[in-house]
């Protein structure tokens, strides 16, 4: 059985392993890496730390499906609504910009990690967290991956579908086989960055607003804001609501370098502005995304990049489409392809 690395446990990834496990059921062995603490990319679900069942989404907030890609893509649309992980946006979202084509919004009832963990379930992968990759060597007939604080392994395939800059950092042999053209269409990608807010609520704590969600234009640091479980349509009794706030993209790049307890002041200042009657939170977590959305992909948006075709070492990811749901499907599905 050949064995499979997939580098990052975000969508893209996910969404490989899942596809890998349905084509070639006996003769791969799928084992994803993430150096995160848990699966989800930038699709991350947090919890309170005094009440597990009161969650926040910090990254993607609901998935928008134009006509075209809910036809060529229906099959994981109708996958994800048949088990109820997702479920159409019917919270009303303020500021929301209305597209010509008829573009159908949905939200995850459990959290936008739960369409991660679904297809990490679907694909039988060992997963393993804070597995930071650094070096990539080429040994014989396959790839020797080192990680920090780890012993290397061996593997026969390898995929990388970390954000783009992060495979520009690895070392090893992937710098020597990596084209001087591909090397600058890897370059040229960028991204958004931003911080995320997320604010936990006490049982029976009220949040009056009219809204779910609300895009924000007159604040030079805040552009969305989530009332979470009412977006979610799952308000209770027995749970506190949960509010998010993701910040504009220049405060995002403003700030980027300096440390989140120094950042946080400034959101919730900010936030008070925009939302003077809000409670004061239970707990709050605070998430710097460098790499948010990406802005410009690599060119022509081919959905991957073959490093080395035997043994592979192939890169997947939306900076290589676009930046959201289907940008990711159609990423993993090139990918597999290969």
């Amino acid at each position: 059985m050949s064995r499979v690395l997939i580098v990052g446990a975000g969508l893209t990834g996910s969404l490989c392993a899942s596809l890998l496990r349905r084509e070639l059921p006996n003769k791969v062995n799928i084992v994803v890496w993430d150096k995160s603490r848990g699966a989800g990319g930038r699709m991350s679900t947090s919890r309170s730390p005094n009440d597990p069942s009161c969650t926040v989404d910090l990254g993607a907030q609901y998935i928008s499906a134009t006509p075209y890609y809910a036809r060529i893509h229906s099959s994981f649309y109708e996958e994800l609504l048949a088990q109820d992980i997702l479920k159409l946006l019917v919270a009303p979202v303020e500021g929301m910009m209305l597209k010509e084509e008829e573009i159908v919004n949905y939200v995850t009832p459990h959290g936008v990690s739960s369409i991660i963990k679904h297809y990490l379930r679907e694909s039988g992968a060992e997963v393993l967290y804070d597995r930071h990759v650094t070096h990539i060597h080429r040994k014989d007939t396959g790839w020797e991956v080192c990680r920090k604080g780890g012993m290397p392994e061996r593997f026969d395939i390898v995929v990388l579908t970390m954000p783009v800059p992060q495979i520009l950092q690895l070392q090893g042999d992937v710098e020597s086989l990596m084209g001087e053209n591909q090397r600058r269409m890897l370059e040229a990608v960028s991204y958004s960055s931003r911080y995320a807010l997320g604010l936990f609520y006490k049982a029976d704590t009220r949040i009056d607003v009219p809204w779910a969600a609300k895009y924000v234009s007159n604040n030079p640091c805040i552009r969305f804001i989530a009332i979470d479980d009412k977006k979610r349509n799952l308000a209770s009794k027995k749970c506190g609501p949960s509010v998010v706030v993701h910040t504009s993209v220049p405060f995002g790049i403003q700030h980027l370098e300096e440390e989140k307890d120094v950042v946080q002041p400034i959101i919730l200042e900010e936030l008070e502005k925009v939302m003077p009657d809000l409670p004061q939170p239970d707990s709050i977590k605070c998430q710097k995304w460098r790499y948010s959305q990406v802005t410009r992909s690599v060119a022509d948006c081919p959905g991957q990049m073959i490093l080395h075709s035997q043994p592979l070492l192939v890169c997947g990811g939306d900076g290589f489409t676009h930046s959201n749901f289907d940008g990711c499907i159609e990423s993993a599905l090139k990918v597999f392809e290969d």
